[in-house]
């Protein structure tokens, strides 16, 4: 996913924030639909209102990231955004420790911003925590989505949702770009890395594990984000955001742990 992002952001150059959300979302969209088939009778309302919520989730959570990731680099903005999965564990665990935790996290968003966020993008930085947001209401959905529908064929629906949502902003914005042959191709290729397989993946593995506990396995996220960042991107982070991005990766570990031992 970390690696799908990479390359959006270099394509938003050529093809905007939204124009790149819009392609990312619409050949998703298109796959899925295509391999997975869903059916569309015989839902009751209440898988309905799944979708949409899953599919408005989808929508703005990539909205505001891409938004994030084109004002500030790809390391610190993966961090204010798993901010969303670490509150939410931390509210499904209903566990004293796990503020403890929390608060470490904070730690290494306060070094990460500086004391302030004048050192990093403010507007960047607020987007990247409302697509945190975004995220944890993801995570639920996606796991009610997986056990409504069979397979991905929920999350087939939920794309085509989110991808009529953004739309209407992509074309906007970008106009007749979003047909270059090589802005699809690449737009295609974020679809694919940033889409279709991981969302695929985390919503066949939401049915086998807790909300809770997977939002904290997202821990890992801000570091390979980072790795991508370096290696795609050549963002260079300094040694202090670089401790920041550490503890709010330490504090997820230490979630997962405590979320673990709870459960068993």
């Amino acid at each position: 996913m970390q690696f799908g992002a990479a390359i959006a952001v270099t394509l938003m150059p050529r093809a905007g924030a939204l124009g790149v959300v819009t392609l990312r979302l619409a050949v998703a969209s298109l796959l899925l639909m295509v391999v997975c088939r869903p059916r569309l009778r015989g839902h009751s309302r209440a898988d309905w209102g799944t979708v949409l919520g899953f599919g408005l989730a989808l929508a703005a959570m990539n909205t505001l990231f891409y938004q994030a990731a084109d004002r500030i680099p790809l390391g610190p903005a993966v961090t204010l955004e798993v901010l969303g999965p670490l509150a939410l564990s931390v509210i499904a665990s209903r566990r004293v420790v796990n503020l403890l935790w929390a608060g470490l996290a904070l730690c290494g968003v306060f070094l990460l911003s500086g004391g302030g966020f004048d050192r990093l993008d403010p507007v960047g930085a607020a987007f990247a925590v409302g697509a945190g947001a975004m995220w944890a209401a993801y995570i639920v959905f996606s796991a009610r989505t997986g056990r409504r529908f069979p397979q991905a064929d929920g999350l087939a629906l939920a794309m085509t949702v989110a991808a009529l949502l953004t739309l209407p902003l992509g074309v906007a914005e970008s106009g007749t770009l979003l047909v270059d042959p090589v802005i699809l191709g690449l737009g295609a290729a974020v679809a694919l890395l940033s889409s279709v397989l991981p969302y695929t993946l985390e919503l066949l593995a939401l049915r086998h594990i807790a909300a809770s506990t997977f939002a904290v396995m997202m821990s890992l996220e801000p570091a390979l984000a980072t790795l991508a960042g370096l290696l795609i991107l050549g963002q260079v982070l300094t040694p202090l955001e670089g401790l920041a991005i550490a503890l709010v990766v330490v504090a997820s570990i230490g979630a997962v742990r405590t979320t673990s031992t709870a459960h068993a």
